[in-house]
C-alpha cells in the first residue's frame, strides 16, 4: 500500500463476515479518508488506519487508470465532512473510486446485477430528455433495465432487513433467558447485540425507503413514455 491508493477491508453486514468491501483512500501517513458510519450519521472522515481496518486485513483496489497521489488526496480532502451517504449512488466505494479515477462507480453493485447509476435521479432525467428528443425505443429499453435493477435491489435489501429483524428477536430472547438464569453479564451482551442489529435495521429501512421513492419515479416516467409512444 502507498499514498493515494484506493484500499478496502472486508466488513461484516447483518451478522455475516466478509459480506461487503469497505473502501477508503490511503493518505500515506497512517490515516485513511473514508465514509465512516461511527459515530452516526455517516460522514466522510479522516481516521487512523487501525480504525478503518477494525482488525481486518487491508487490501489495495487496483485501478487500470487513476490520478497521481497528490490529486487523489486533494479530491478526498475536498469532501471531508460530507454527509450524503446513499447505498445505491454514493456509498464508500463510489467515494473512493471517484477520488482515484473520477468515476462515481461501485463494482460491488455491478457484480450483483445492480448498477445504481442506471436509476439515479440524473439518469432518470436523461431518460426523459431522450424521450423528448424522440428516442423512445432507447429510453424505454433503459427504463426497463432500471426497473429490473430496482426490483433486484429491493429483493436483496428486503431479505437483509428480514434477517436483521430476526436477529433482533433472537437476541431479545437470549437476553430474557440469561436474566432468568441470573446471568446479567450474558443478558447485557445479548442486549448490546440487539441494539447493534436495531441500528442495522434502521439503516436498511432508510435504503428501502430510497428505493421505494426511485420505484415511484420510474413508474411515473414509464407511464409518461407509454403515453408519448401512443401519440
Amino acid at each position: 500500500m502507498s499514498r493515494g491508493d484506493q484500499i478496502y477491508v472486508m466488513r461484516p453486514f447483518v451478522g455475516l463476515d466478509g459480506l461487503y468491501e469497505h473502501h477508503g483512500i490511503d493518505c500515506g501517513d497512517g490515516t485513511v479518508i473514508h465514509y465512516s458510519k461511527a459515530p452516526e450519521p455517516a460522514t466522510i472522515r479522516r481516521t487512523s488506519m487501525a480504525a478503518f481496518a477494525m482488525g481486518n486485513p487491508v487490501f489495495v483496489k487496483p485501478q487500470p487508470v487513476g490520478y497521481i497521489p497528490d490529486v487523489v488526496i486533494e479530491r478526498a480532502e475536498r469532501r471531508l465532512g460530507e454527509q450524503r451517504y446513499e447505498l445505491l449512488s454514493n456509498n464508500c466505494e463510489h467515494f473512493a473510486t471517484w477520488c482515484k479515477t473520477g468515476q462515481n462507480a461501485s463494482q460491488q453493485l455491478v457484480n450483483v446485477g445492480f448498477d445504481g447509476a442506471q436509476i439515479s435521479a440524473p439518469a432518470v432525467r436523461e431518460l426523459m430528455e431522450d424521450a423528448a428528443q424522440g428516442d423512445l425505443i432507447q429510453a424505454t429499453a433503459l427504463l426497463k433495465r432500471a426497473l429490473s435493477n430496482t426490483a433486484i435491489a429491493q429483493t436483496q435489501l428486503q431479505q437483509q432487513y428480514d434477517a436483521t429483524r430476526a436477529e433482533i428477536s433472537t437476541w431479545h430472547r437470549v437476553a430474557q433467558l440469561a436474566l432468568k438464569q441470573g446471568r446479567e453479564d450474558l443478558a447485557r451482551a445479548a442486549l448490546e447485540r440487539k441494539v447493534e442489529f436495531k441500528r442495522k435495521a434502521t439503516d436498511l429501512e432508510g435504503h428501502l425507503g430510497h428505493l421505494a421513492e426511485l420505484q415511484m419515479t420510474l413508474d411515473r416516467n414509464s407511464l409518461q413514455l407509454k403515453q408519448q409512444a401512443s401519440i
